[in-house]
Formats: C-alpha cells, sequence, structure tokens
C-alpha cells in the first residue's frame, strides 16, 4: 500500500509523528521553490520607481504595464495547468525552475520598455506556473488530516520571497551601491534549485494513479471542463471570489509607490517597511492555516480573515502615521488579509477531484490572482490620480475584500473525507 493510501484510510487517528517523511521532503522542495520563484518575480515591483525614472514611465503607465504582464501571464498560465494534468507535476515544476531565472534576469539588461514586458511576461508566467503545481502537489501528497495545514503552510513562499527579495534588493542598493538594475541577477540563484527537483522530488501518487484508471478514448482536459453543469457553480464562484480578493491585494503590490510619493519617504525605507511587513505576514500565514485545520471550517477562515484584513487596511491608509506605527499596522494587515491565502488555496484545491486539481487551480486560483494583481495595480494607479491615495485604497483595496468575503459566504465547506 502506498504512503498516500495508508495516509487515507487512517486520517481519523493519524499524528505528526506518524506522517511519513516522504510527505515532509515533498512540502518541503515545494516551499522552498515557491519561495525562490516569488522572490525573483517580486523584484520588478520592488524596483517598479527606478523604471518609472529612467525609462520614462508615468504612474499609469505603470499600472498599465503591470496589469498586462500579469493578465497575460494569467492566461499562459492555465493553459500550464493544464499541461501539468497532462504531462505530471514533477516535470512541469522542472520546466518552471529553469524558465524563471532566465527571463527574470534578462531585466538587468533589457534596452527598452517592449523588452521589459516580454520578459517580465514570460518570467511571471515561469514563477506563477509555480503556485498551482506546488499546491497540486502537497495536496496530494499531504494526509487528509493535516492537509490544509501543509497547503496552507506552503502559501508562505509568497510573504517570504517578498522578504527576502526586498532585504536583498535594499541590502544591493544601498550598502553595496550595485545599480538597481543588477538586482534581477538575484533571480540565477533558483537556477541550481531544479536539481533537488529532479534529483529528489517524486511524481504524484494521485496524478499517476488517476492516469492509469483514465480510459484510452477519453478526451484531455480542457479548462472548458470546468463549465459542466457539476462544476460551473462552484467554479464561478471561486474565481470572483479569489479575484476581488486578488485585485484589492493587486492594489497593494503598488505601496512603494504609495509611500514614496504620497508619503514622501525614500525608496529604500520604502522598500525595507514592505519587506518587513511581507515577513510578519508569513505567521498569519500559519496562523490561518492552523484555525482552518483545527478550529474552524476553511471558508469560514477565509471569511473572518478577509474582514479583519480589511479593517487594518483601513488603520493603515487612515490612522498610521509614523514608520514605527506604520509597520504595525500594515504588519496586522498582511497577517489577515494576506494570510487568508493561507486557506483559500486549499479550499480551492480541495473543490476538485486529482484528474481537474491542477486546471482547476489554474483558472480559479492562478488566472483570478494574475487578472486580479494586474488590475489591481491599474485600477489604483488612476483611482489615486483622480481621487488622491487614500481615497483610492478605499475603493479598489477595502471594499473588494469586503465583497470577496461575502462571495465566500455562498459556498459550502469541503468534507476532508471528500477529498481525494
Amino acid at each position: 500500500m502506498s504512503d498516500n493510501e495508508n495516509l487515507n484510510t487512517t486520517s481519523g487517528e493519524i499524528s505528526f509523528k506518524d506522517i511519513p517523511f516522504k510527505s515532509y521532503k515533498i512540502f518541503f522542495i515545494c516551499l522552498i521553490g515557491v519561495t525562490f520563484a516569488n522572490l525573483d518575480h517580486s523584484i520588478f515591483i520592488l524596483v517598479s520607481e527606478k523604471f518609472q525614472n529612467d525609462f520614462g514611465w508615468s504612474l499609469t503607465d505603470v499600472g498599465w504595464y503591470v496589469a498586462i504582464t500579469f493578465f497575460i501571464s494569467g492566461i499562459l498560465c492555465t493553459q500550464v495547468g493544464v499541461l501539468t494534468d497532462r504531462i505530471g507535476r514533477r516535470k512541469s515544476l522542472l520546466w518552471s525552475t529553469f524558465l524563471t531565472p532566465i527571463f527574470v534576469a534578462f531585466l538587468a539588461i533589457a534596452p527598452n520598455t517592449i523588452s521589459v514586458l516580454i520578459a517580465r511576461t514570460l518570467g511571471f508566467t515561469a514563477a506563477g506556473a509555480q503556485s498551482p503545481i506546488t499546491l497540486t502537489t502537497v495536496t496530494e501528497s499531504s494526509p487528509p488530516r493535516y492537509r490544509g495545514l501543509f497547503t496552507g503552510i506552503l502559501q508562505i513562499g509568497f510573504p517570504l520571497g517578498w522578504f527576502f527579495a526586498s532585504v536583498l534588493v535594499a541590502f544591493m542598493i544601498e550598502q553595496l551601491g550595485i545599480n538597481w538594475r543588477y538586482t534581477f541577477l538575484l533571480a540565477l540563484l533558483f537556477l541550481p534549485y531544479g536539481w533537488i527537483i529532479y534529483k529528489y522530488l517524486p511524481e504524484s501518487e494521485a496524478w499517476l494513479k488517476s492516469q492509469a484508471s483514465k480510459p484510452e478514448d477519453e478526451p484531455s482536459v480542457s479548462t472548458m471542463v470546468l463549465f459542466q453543469e457539476k462544476w460551473r457553480r462552484k467554479t464561478l464562484l471561486l474565481f470572483t471570489g479569489q479575484f476581488l480578493y486578488a485585485f484589492a491585494y493587486g492594489s497593494t503590490l503598488m505601496l512603494v509607490l504609495y509611500f514614496t510619493q504620497a508619503r514622501g519617504w525614500n525608496i529604500v525605507d520604502a522598500i525595507k517597511i514592505v519587506g518587513y511587513s511581507y515577513g510578519i505576514g508569513a505567521f498569519g500565514y500559519i496562523a490561518a492555516a492552523i484555525v482552518g485545520e483545527f478550529f474552524l471550517i476553511r471558508r469560514n477562515t477565509i471569511i473572518i480573515w478577509a474582514l479583519s484584513g480589511s479593517l487594518a487596511f483601513i488603520m493603515l491608509i487612515w490612522w498610521a502615521q509614523g514608520w514605527t506605527q506604520v509597520l504595525i499596522v500594515y504588519g496586522l494587515m498582511t497577517l489577515f488579509f494576506y494570510g487568508a491565502y493561507a486557506v483559500m488555496a486549499t479550499f480551492i484545491a480541495e473543490n476538485f477531484p486529482a484528474e481537474l486539481r491542477a486546471t482547476a487551480a489554474s483558472f480559479s486560483g492562478t488566472l483570478a490572482i494574475n487578472l486580479g494583481f494586474g488590475l489591481g495595480p491599474l485600477a489604483i494607479t488612476y483611482a489615486a490620480t483622480a481621487f488622491g491615495w487614500n481615497m483610492g485604497y478605499t475603493y479598489v483595496g477595502i471594499i473588494p475584500i469586503v465583497l470577496a468575503a461575502i462571495i465566500f459566504m455562498f459556498l459550502e465547506p469541503v468534507p476532508r473525507e471528500d477529498v481525494f
């Protein structure tokens, strides 16, 4: 009997000491990989003001360029999800790991706006693909009783990547005096990690089992399967809730510009506070994963974390003043607002069977996130220009969080025993 099958049959009694080493190994390989991927793609956002100055971009230009790259990447990532359900998790993760640092590092020498946008789009596609691939891999290798904990903590790769990127970028610019363009060469640190994945990451047993039991005449998986009557309502609600949440989240990707332009901070201080807050936010991911696994159902955890995060967001924009005060309130916002993703990703994955999981995670998860991450920054640049940064974030950031929480109220909780 395989490790996965054994865990599924004893999920009611299993304890941490009974979880096989294989589950931990897969988890940590995926966590390190997704952290590297987020470190790579976040550099572009952190130094966006430098691009704005050197390339002559306006504030709304930055919004459009971020939106375009996220939108195209989102479309491409849905096809990566389909490909992952066809060729396997391990092969897809290897390709993502090798391509991400190549495209991101090219940004160090990209000569014009067009080349920057192409490299950014391809780099983020490769990096963004890590999310549905690692999510499905960890989902399928974890015991049902602790699946939410494993997949929830996996999501800290996002804030950890941003934290490490902000610390390293600020250090390279401020302490080493390195030209900001060369910060993109940090991405090359990710390249050798492909060997770890190739050597030590096994293919998902759940995926292998689903392939072995699939009839020869069964059509290949495609995104359109999600719109069959059985899955349509669930797919659309999950997509809409995730999109609204990512839209608000995406607007906060411009907080470096908010701190430099609205509050008059220098870019190093702005990068540092964003990085430190993401570091604090990692604990919110872990807390959400624990609460969603052991104390509340995942859907309710998402709703509570979202509404708490929206309150902290209000305090950040309308109340916090000094650097320390901003750090504390911003940290609270990341604890709840960002931390909800630890449960959200698991909730999406658990709503679909193994043969559709990566496809669904790519559509209702990655595509919705990328569209939100693209349109959120675009919307805040226009809203800030028209209404000022504070009212802009009220309309574009705070209200969509509340709407997303309401959407998740219409979804049913998923019993652990129904996940396979």
